[in-house]
């Protein structure tokens, strides 16, 4: 298996009371209720959490991008790749979502992806991502065009990336008259590409053609959907007419490591019961907006997506139940991740070892603990 080391950057001095007293911690969610300060602090922290990682063994360190919100502070996920450009030797830096639909001239992205390339020596791999529904709050833009957008931004990033320019691109939504990519990407043809997703069935379609195979990242599901979405790509590369390689599907989630299971429960409770409930949890109308999924779409991630709505507080107990977490001593973890590889045959692991208000002393032993005690005896 391959080991990325991911993280949210979530805002932990949040003050809980106040949250509570809005509907969302992203877009509506007063900024009033961030101290800068604290702020720097954070960012201090995890960006020292990330580069230890490479020292700890793990084959990539990943961040992402979202928009007003305290869930992650990265509105800009390729600054924080710079910084860690600048930190690191040898580990891949996954950017592992870049909202392609949220910009109104792609080149801008393959630019900066092209820049970060050269600046790392080819150690960035790329994740496109349409943005969760509230994006498109925080953006104002129309989400019913978010898929379209989406391809033809995609279309748009690896024609600058890999065709000798200047051309011109002629697109539904995005129409340059030059398109000539200054610097081009140290990789080549250009950086790989990684699609993380909820299990959306036209993502997993997309992801899995033949003329692109991208790995497929289920993301915050329980094990039963990992193991059903996974598998819905290895079926549609099957249609396709080829096998899907291990190393086109992936899982992302928390895990927490500790001696026993008692303590990983009782340590990992307040970060893994933050994030899920103060930090993620959104109303379903700006979670999934009006035309940002097919109803058929809808129906299926309503049905299957009931346990993250807006009934009472989850509990730790819950998550880890329904391998949501995955929390647990060394052992218990092992198991945990050999049995979705046995159902699926995931190669690419992405372990979000810090989550909600974990703080950093338990996130450094949790990082230790994976990379010592887990991550050997999956490698082979």
């Amino acid at each position: 298996m391959h080991f990325t080391c991911f993280h949210l950057m979530p805002y932990r001095p949040l003050d809980f009371a106040e949250r509570a007293k809005h509907r969302s911690a992203w877009v509506v969610l007063p900024n009033s209720l961030y101290d800068p300060v604290k702020g720097a602090d954070e960012y201090e922290s995890y960006i020292d959490q990330l580069t230890y990682a490479e020292k700890l063994g793990f084959d990539a360190i990943g961040v992402n991008e979202h928009h007003q919100t305290a869930y992650g502070m990265m509105p800009a996920p390729n600054l924080i790749a710079s910084a860690l450009i600048q930190r690191t030797k040898t580990v891949k830096i996954a950017i592992l979502g870049r909202a392609l639909p949220l910009v109104n001239n792609p080149v801008t992205i393959a630019e900066e992806f092209a820049m970060l390339d050269n600046l790392s020596r080819g150690r960035i791999i790329t994740g496109f991502v349409r943005g969760i529904g509230t994006e498109y709050h925080a953006t104002g833009l129309n989400p019913t065009f978010s898929h379209e957008r989406y391809q033809e931004a995609h279309d748009l990033i690896v024609a600058a990336w890999t065709k000798p320019g200047p051309f011109e691109f002629d697109g539904q939504h995005y129409n340059l008259r030059y398109v000539n990519l200054w610097p081009r990407p140290y990789q080549q043809p250009h950086p790989p590409i990684w699609v993380p997703s909820q299990g959306s069935s036209e993502t997993i379609r997309w992801a899995a053609d033949p003329s692109r195979k991208y790995p497929f990242l289920v993301t915050f599901s329980a094990e039963e959907l990992v193991i059903r979405y996974l598998t819905m790509y290895r079926d549609q590369a099957r249609e396709l007419g080829y096998e899907a390689s291990g190393d086109q599907l992936g899982w992302a989630a928390p895990v927490y490591v500790a001696e026993t299971d008692e303590r990983a429960m009782q340590e990992a409770k307040a970060g893994v019961e933050t994030l899920f409930n103060d930090y993620l949890n959104n109303p379903w109308e700006m979670l999934l907006p009006p035309g940002y999924m097919s109803m058929a779409s809808l129906k299926r991630t309503i049905a299957m997506r009931k346990h993250l709505g807006t009934r009472g507080r989850l509990t730790v107990d819950e998550l880890v139940n329904s391998g949501t977490v995955i929390v647990g001593s060394p052992q218990t973890v092992r198991e945990r991740i050999e049995r979705v590889r046995e159902a699926t045959g995931v190669n690419r692991l992405v372990t979000m070892l810090q989550f909600g208000v974990l703080p950093d002393h338990l996130t450094r032993r949790n990082m230790e603990m994976f990379a010592s005690e887990v991550m050997p005896k999956l490698r082979d």
